[in-house]
């Protein structure tokens, strides 16, 4: 049995420890091995490739100088993708996303890849690319290959180190490294690219520029590899999505040129559990050491901080950010409501605003009666002047690395003329929902540090003068509703609609402690995490909590 069928098949029957997902792609791999239709599968070409790698490449770190001898797993992936062609000889899969713990071998296995697309693809004056967000990360599999050249007689003949690339004179071809710099990126012809850890480019350009510049390309291939990751609703979100879409039939259209590999654990619970590990790193007690990943989880278990890291990079598990106050799974909530249809009457304001060019954010809480879930309205603001800068000069890039421009067109996000936001759009705001949607908020939840006594007093007039409930952002005020909320987005008891812009502030807020462990939101060192959104449900939240028996009478 030849190693494609060997791994895929195990994988299938569960003599192969896998994830689901890899459950999905092996069978259907096998469907399409076993039943062919436009591309079939030709063992010799695929052989092609991995002999090529096996006899040519060493390995470039660790018992260095030995040759590399390819895993099942690695070079049954290999197998598929080398091997799944057309009547004329032309591969099936022209993208390909590893997703898998670290240490599981994945740099090494593209450099040797490189190399392979390089010599021995029958390509014309091949361009090979090594790109990551800094030239440091690229370099890690240009150097990988680098040094296999060093090792290999044949490769060093006739492959030479330029300046900036490695240039194989017989076919004009090169490999080279590229930081994630869009501008330098224009222009491109690549046979074979390899975008390294994906989860921690912000930017979803660099994938869009690299995709588009194989155009004219007999049959290039483009490898993204990677961790999970801390970055959010980025280009790993967008391909992870797109892959799962594709593997469990959400797709209008099959796409039969990509191909997904995710290793990862099913269920966070797993994360302890030693026969479980394999799913996120096929090659560990091979390629990784068990040992290694037993100390990392024996450190995390001692260690609160530590375990998000783990959970990321050793089992490719969500997670937003190390020193968060909330981890991905607690985020995360799925179920979707239609507002106009739920019959809220009453609910819950709560907002916080802004000085110059933060966000401002307004929430409206709503309940059900016998319905121990909060539903959430949420509307935010950004000075105009602030979202015109970004679609002049061709920035590409956007403020704070979020799709602002998008969420603007999504109606999730509203402009105001100048560069700043008048704060009077709160009160519009309420009365729009009232006047609009017949919901009458009750009370306010705001933060006083921001709103004038002028606004105050109008808003009084509008809601009745008991309606603003000043929340003072200190830990008196803040802590046990802060726990008791985390608690309810623990179990899914926060409806936010999946808004984007609600989960992105849910992920930048950090919290601080004291000596008592009372806790207060913080919006930790980087400026371009805002947390406005999530002040603004705690605002509301607290309100609610405050005046709960009273609203839970009127509904």
């Amino acid at each position: 049995m030849i190693e494609f069928e060997e791994y895929f098949t195990g994988i299938v029957d569960n003599k192969i420890v896998a994830c689901d997902k890899m459950k999905r792609v092996s069978t259907m791999l096998l469907e399409d091995y076993h039943n062919p239709k436009e591309f079939h599968f030709d063992y010799e070409i695929a052989k092609k490739h991995t002999d090529f790698i096996e006899k040519f490449c060493k390995l470039p770190s660790g018992k260095i100088g030995q040759p590399l001898k390819l895993e099942l797993f690695q070079k049954a992936r290999m197998q598929a993708i080398f091997g799944m062609v057309d009547d004329d000889d032309i591969r099936q899969y022209n993208e390909v996303l590893i997703i898998e713990g670290r240490k599981n071998g994945k740099t090494t296995e593209t450099a040797a890849i490189e190399l392979d697309l390089l010599v021995n693809d029958n390509e014309g004056s091949p361009q090979i690319y090594n790109v990551a967000t800094m030239l440091e990360q690229a370099k890690l599999g240009f150097n990988a290959a680098h040094k296999m050249i060093q090792q290999s007689p044949l490769l060093k003949k006739h492959i030479r180190k330029r300046a900036n690339d490695l240039y194989f004179a017989l076919n004009f071809g090169f490999i080279k490294a590229l930081a994630s710099n869009a501008n330098s990126l224009d222009g491109l012809d690549v046979h074979g690219a390899t975008i390294d850890e994906l989860a921690a480019i912000k930017n979803r350009d660099i994938y869009d520029l690299v995709k588009q510049a194989m155009g004219a390309r007999r049959q290039p291939l483009l490898f993204t590899i990677t961790t999970n990751g801390f970055v959010r609703d980025g280009i790993f979100d967008s391909q992870y999505e797109y892959a799962n879409n594709l593997l469990y039939g959400k797709l209008k259209e099959k796409n039969r040129r990509f191909l997904p590999f995710i290793y990862e654990l099913d269920s966070r619970d797993e994360w302890d559990q030693e026969d479980m590990w394999e799913k996120a790193n096929p090659g560990l007690g091979t390629v990784k050491s068990v040992d290694y990943l037993r100390q990392m989880v024996e450190k995390a278990k001692d260690d609160p901080s530590f375990k998000p890291t783990v959970m990321v990079k050793d089992f490719c598990l969500k997670e937003n950010s190390a020193s968060a106050w909330l981890n991905w799974a607690e985020i995360e909530n799925e179920e979707k409501f239609e507002f106009s249809k739920m019959g809220f009457k009453y609910g819950i304001g709560g907002m916080d605003a802004a000085d110059t060019t933060d966000l401002n954010a307004a929430k409206a809480l709503c309940m059900r009666p016998n319905d121990d879930k909060i539903y959430l309205k949420s509307m935010y603001w950004m000075p105009e002047e602030i979202l015109n800068q970004m679609t002049q000069d061709g920035n590409r890039r956007e403020r704070d690395n979020v799709p602002y421009l998008l969420w603007e067109r999504q109606g999730l996000l509203r402009t105001h003329p100048g560069d700043k936001v008048d704060k009077k759009v709160f009160l519009d705001w309420f009365k729009e929902i009232r006047d609009e949607e017949d919901l009458y908020v009750l009370y306010i939840g705001y933060d006083p540090w921001h709103i004038d006594d002028s606004l105050l007093r109008e808003f009084k007039a509008e809601f009745g003068p008991n309606s603003m409930i000043p929340i003072r952002q200190g830990v008196a005020t803040m802590s046990q509703p802060l726990k008791e909320l985390r608690a309810d987005l623990r179990a899914n008891r926060i409806v936010h609609n999946s808004n984007p812009i609600d989960m992105w502030n849910l992920s930048n807020a950090e919290v601080k402690s004291d000596i008592n462990a009372n806790i207060q939101l913080v919006k930790g060192d980087d400026p371009r995490k805002r947390i406005d959104g999530t002040v603004a449900l705690a605002c509301g939240y607290i309100a609610l909590k405050d005046k709960f028996d009273e609203y839970v009478n009127l509904i």
